[in-house]
């Protein structure tokens, strides 16, 4: 089979002035795409602000014959994002991909966290993620082409102390996923998300270096660049760590019908029905989920 390329393709990557983004845009542009490098350029808790980080990623593409422009735009500024895609609209004339990779971390536990800590956390990650796909939405239906990647965590599948504002930022984006890629399908739009496990600056004080070695983001955006490539899935979670990819899906158990008058005791005394694994099953949407009750209600 042939090389996966990005050839006339337009791809924005957030967060890419260092760890897994500029990983991101430096293979998209090796594989021929043009693209956009964003970078607020703050600190991991997202205080401060420099265009200097977007700009030595862009310098990197441009030395090795590719194409890129730098933005220093952060995700969370409404003007921010829409001057992000202006200037890939009024340099290449389309945009193909996005990447939501930006991120901070304001870790703490949840009795000792401010409000404003998380407020900001879900508003970097989740609404972050989603000003930028609302910005390129109708950029790719008119296009009738589009790939989107969001970035969630194993915080965000099975959560993790001290994390309840990152966490909560990083299952939005599941949820936000599994709606959009149907949205998007109609217009050839494949959404997916990326679930990471790599040595980026949010990873390097928890880690032995030896470990840190062996997670290195090149392991990680083989997976993101297939995610975006022609053949794409749509509504995955991608998990990948050290060369190790595989898939997380929810599952949910064929359950107990339980009579038309349930008690709180008839729940109690039948958990173990309710639990059993038996004949569970991942469902593509909600409304096959909602099928599963209706035929429970028909045996009966």
């Amino acid at each position: 089979m042939a090389d996966i390329r990005f050839d006339e393709r337009v791809a924005i990557v957030t967060g890419a002035g260092g760890g897994l983004g500029r990983q991101h845009a430096l293979e998209f542009a090796r594989r021929g795409a043009k693209v956009v490098v964003n970078d607020l350029g703050g600190a991991m808790d997202g205080t401060g602000g420099s265009s200097e980080a977007a700009g030595k990623v862009v310098e990197e593409i441009k030395a090795a014959g590719g194409e890129a422009i730098a933005n220093g735009s952060s995700v969370t500024d409404d003007a921010g994002v829409a001057l992000m895609v202006k200037q890939a609209m009024d340099a290449w004339g389309r945009v193909d991909i996005l990447i939501a990779n930006a991120g901070v971390l304001r870790d703490r536990s949840f009795s000792k966290m401010e409000m404003s800590d998380f407020e900001f956390v879900l508003n970097v990650h989740l609404m972050g993620s989603v000003k930028c796909a609302k910005a390129v939405w109708e950029i790719m239906r008119e296009q009738n082409y589009g790939r989107i990647v969001v970035t969630t965590s194993p915080t965000g599948l099975y959560g993790n102390f001290g994390q309840t504002n990152y966490g909560a930022a990083k299952a939005g984006l599941v949820g936000f996923m599994h709606s959009l890629k149907i949205e998007g399908e109609r217009n050839n739009i494949r959404v997916n998300t990326i679930c990471p496990i790599a040595a980026t600056r949010m990873t390097e004080t928890i880690m032995p270096p030896e470990i840190l070695k062996r997670l290195s983001p090149e392991f990680i955006s083989p997976g993101v660049l297939y995610l975006c490539s022609e053949d794409a899935p749509s509504g995955v979670v991608l998990t990948t760590a050290a060369g190790v990819f595989s898939v997380a899906r929810l599952y949910e158990t064929e359950g107990a019908l339980l009579g038309d008058h349930p008690t709180p005791e008839a729940v109690r005394d039948n958990w173990a029905r309710i639990v059993d694994e038996t004949g569970q099953k991942h469902f593509a949407n909600g409304g096959e989920m909602v099928q599963k009750y209706f035929r429970h209600i028909a045996g009966a």
